[in-house]
């Protein structure tokens, strides 16, 4: 059994509807992309999932559990953590109030320390700003931070929407490797990144959204090499 399963997906706003009835499973484990233009579905979808929109029909399954009826902060309850399009951080709080803002549900008190050591450990940049109010970090800091206070809920899923934009290379190419870390660690990830060489590299499967619709499917590495895929995405 997939630890996330999406079937028959569809969400409208208003009279447009945004998914068209989307399939997408993620295995325990894997890291899994969507890429896509602009517009193509992609934060909707991860929204759906985490129930920040209703979708209008359509299943989503997590570790066998229909999340149908389910408000958003059960979710996090159950394990699924969601790092949203432009970090979503509280600027005016700092650093680590941040972090431990994200531990509210957790009954596991004494286990909260050894994960900000483990936060801390793979963003050292954090550790050091700790006191600092959020709002004053550069934009690299607060993705670092926003990926961090998702770690804080021990979700067993980690869904990551655009974690490179905006980010200098040499910032990307480091969110990158720590998330191979926290994949390693045992965190399955489902990412929507326009970057999609990263994003390639990173995932072991992917699927192409377009205009609401799933276009194609397969593992990272032959979505890489197909030729439509290379034209749309990878520039060539």
């Amino acid at each position: 059994m997939s630890l996330l399963e999406v079937r028959g997906l569809r969400v409208r706003y208003g009279a447009i509807e945004a998914l068209h009835g989307i399939d997408l499973s993620v295995g325990e484990g894997e890291i899994v992309t969507l890429i896509g233009a602009n517009g193509a579905g992609k934060t909707t979808t991860l929204r759906a999932i985490s129930r920040l929109v209703a979708p209008r029909s359509g299943e989503v399954r997590f570790a066998g559990a229909d999340l149908a009826r389910l408000p958003a902060h059960r979710l996090v309850q159950l394990g699924i953590c969601h790092v949203p399009e432009g970090r979503g951080i509280f600027a005016n709080l700092t650093v680590l109030e941040n972090l431990l803002l994200a531990t509210y549900g957790r009954r596991d008190r004494p286990k909260v320390s050894q994960d900000l050591e483990r936060v801390f450990g793979l963003f050292p940049r954090l550790d050091e700003r700790k006191a600092q109010l959020a709002g004053t970090l550069s934009g690299g800091e607060q993705q670092m931070l926003a990926v961090g206070r998702a770690l804080m809920t021990r979700g067993r899923l980690m869904l990551l929407d655009e974690p490179s934009m905006g980010l200098a290379p040499v910032l990307v190419e480091e969110i990158f490797e720590t998330l191979a870390a926290i994949n390693r660690d045992g965190t399955t990830l489902l990412l929507v990144e326009q970057n999609a060489h990263q994003a390639l590299r990173l995932a072991h499967r992917g699927y192409v959204l377009e205009t609401g619709t799933i276009q194609a499917a397969a593992d990272a590495a032959t979505l890489a090499r197909d030729p439509e895929v290379r034209r749309a995405y990878l520039g060539g």
